[in-house]
């Protein structure tokens, strides 16, 4: 592998979250269900891990905030505009995989 500096893997470690972010945006037909029941996570996964680094830091950001940098719009209107009532094969998938049990 190519060594590279803190700052290069920093840089492409940014580039890679932005793409995936924009990726989770455009593909708004995928639900959180299905992510969390295919890959154990889901957009407000990645929104409390991005809130979480920030605190890390030292800098403030709401659960608020941080879904909006995720969802590219108040959480709220992302709902409205996108998300579906689950299955009941959705939820009992989600109950036989919850990595959060």
């Amino acid at each position: 592998m190519t060594e590279l500096s803190k700052e290069q893997q920093t840089e492409f470690e940014a580039a890679a979250f932005r793409r995936l972010v924009a990726h989770l945006r455009e593909r708004s037909d995928v639900q959180n269900i299905d992510l969390m029941n295919l890959a154990g996570f889901c957009r407000n996964c990645l929104s409390n891990w991005y809130r979480e680094a920030a605190e890390a830091e030292g800098v403030p950001v709401t659960r608020d905030e941080s879904r909006e940098m995720v969802y590219g719009m108040p959480y709220e209107d992302w709902k409205n505009l996108h998300q579906n009532e689950a299955s009941p094969v959705q939820k009992a998938a989600f109950e036989l995989n919850n990595p959060h049990k």
